[in-house]
């Protein structure tokens, strides 16, 4: 199992690895989650999809195993930045308003996470050690880009396994229902992890 970092600037030197990402994401989000999400030649994708944004894949060879989206909030790519600040602003019907309990930061040394998945292909005695290497790629990469925190809308159950990968973060807004899922921004903090 490996776990590359993926950029605008470094995609080519990994084949169909960006792609297979966005194919396993149109799996996850909108096949298996059914969500109302922009997807084309089997790939999804979002706004946020820009060369500011990097992308980690947990993969077997060229097969994506899991993945998540790094994007700095510093982004701005026509009317849209990254996106927590932008459903704060109320700019995205699916996502509530009140997310955060704070204005979203726009900061060189604050990165957002989002679009996480782990494929439902991969065996529930797998999943665990997965999540804990797109997590540790998660640190090393947000990291060497200069992040010392990072927000994300991750699933509500975030606190009970932050720890274990030896990550300090509290909650950044309220636990809310979306798409049937219990979710909460966790606001991490990297300054305190050593790798």
């Amino acid at each position: 199992m490996l776990t590359t970092t993926l950029s605008f600037e470094n995609m080519h030197e990994h084949g169909a690895l960006m792609v297979n990402l966005l194919r396993a994401r149109k799996q996850s989000f909108i096949v298996q989650n059914n969500w109302d999400l922009p997807e084309a030649a089997g790939m999804e994708y979002d706004q946020y999809d820009t060369p500011a944004s990097r992308w980690i894949a947990v993969h077997e060879g060229e097969k994506v195993l899991a993945g998540i989206r790094l994007t700095p909030t510093t982004a701005k790519c026509g009317m849209y930045t990254y996106m927590i600040r932008d459903a704060q602003k109320g700019m995205l019907e699916s996502i509530p308003s009140n997310l955060l309990n704070f204005e979203a930061p726009v900061d060189p040394d604050i990165w957002e996470s989002s679009r996480v998945f782990v494929s439902h292909d991969v065996p529930a005695n797998q999943r665990t050690r997965v999540q804990a290497q797109m997590m540790q790629q998660l640190i090393v990469s947000a990291k060497e880009l200069g992040a010392r925190q990072v927000l994300g809308l991750v699933p509500a159950v975030w606190s009970r396994w932050i720890g274990r990968l030896g990550l300090v973060a509290e909650p950044g807004g309220p636990v809310m229902v979306i798409e049937g899922d219990r979710v909460q921004v966790a606001v991490m903090d990297l300054a305190s992890v050593h790798h």
